[in-house]
């Protein structure tokens, strides 16, 4: 479900000074998050109002989407608040997550300016809040703001460089490897230290965490049993507490632990 609703110029992003963090499998993600600067950062009051006049809101619930793989593009959204998601459906409906795009951000590329089709979808993770640009009127307001156009430019290039690399790991690395690695990489994001170890404080099922590695939800199950059972992590309300990070590093490079 999801509504829309003009934009006032006084009404700035809610994203607009935070940092422009992003989830991604990808080795392109920083240890301390996967950022850039956010889209609309650097412009004056009257670009942004500029920009806002041009825009239409989205408030989504969680489940919602946003756009649809192999359906015709128009524009940009950019996530004033929430988390998107935007992932490739293969033609047998199996799923892969290319990211999870947090405010700041983004989403709807690469033809930004509306003249093809979606390569893949988008959806709300949570409850969440975009600002859509139409392609149209995000092409016109390029001309103008040379900080905008830079901006676009900017993560255009952000998101091909972590496409690319997920693409890579996808390709050389096992599941495995590729499960210990988001598991460090969600410790690295959402982590809070504990006496007994370190807590992811951020929610995700196993179905998401097999989306994101390749594989299928019951193989991220037993892999976590496994891994509990060995004293490397440990499951509780939900959430995933590392104990012994150093295995799953050794896990990540690809060596075998007995």
């Amino acid at each position: 479900m999801q509504t829309t609703a003009p934009i006032r110029p006084s009404q700035a992003p809610a994203g607009l000074h935070t940092q422009a963090n992003a989830l991604l499998l990808s080795d392109a993600a920083p240890r301390t998050g996967a950022g850039q600067r956010p889209l609309l950062d650097g412009l004056t009051e009257r670009e942004l109002a500029l920009v806002v006049e041009k825009g239409r809101r989205r408030v989504l619930y969680r489940g919602a989407t946003l756009f649809t793989q192999e359906t015709p593009n128009d524009g940009i959204w950019i996530v004033e608040s929430g988390r998107i998601r935007v992932f490739y459906a293969a033609p047998s409906g199996r799923e892969i997550t290319l990211a999870y795009w947090y405010p700041g951000n983004f989403v709807g590329g690469p033809d930004v300016f509306g003249t093809g089709l979606h390569k893949w979808s988008g959806m709300a993770a949570s409850n969440s809040s975009v600002l859509h640009l139409p392609g149209k009127a995000l092409k016109q307001l390029v001309t103008q703001i040379p900080t905008l156009a830079i901006g676009v430019i900017d993560g255009l290039t952000f998101k091909g460089r972590c496409y690319s690399t997920l693409a890579q790991m996808l390709g050389t690395r096992s599941i495995t490897e590729r499960l210990a690695h988001l598991i460090l990489h969600l410790c690295d994001l959402y982590g809070v230290p504990e006496e007994d170890g370190t807590v992811i404080a951020a929610t995700f099922t196993h179905a998401d965490l097999a989306h994101m590695v390749g594989a299928t939800r019951q193989w991220v199950t037993i892999s976590l049993k496994r891994l509990s059972e060995q004293g490397v992590v440990a499951t509780r309300r939900m959430q995933i507490v590392v104990l012994r990070p150093e295995i799953l590093a050794q896990l990540r490079g690809g060596e075998e632990c007995a």
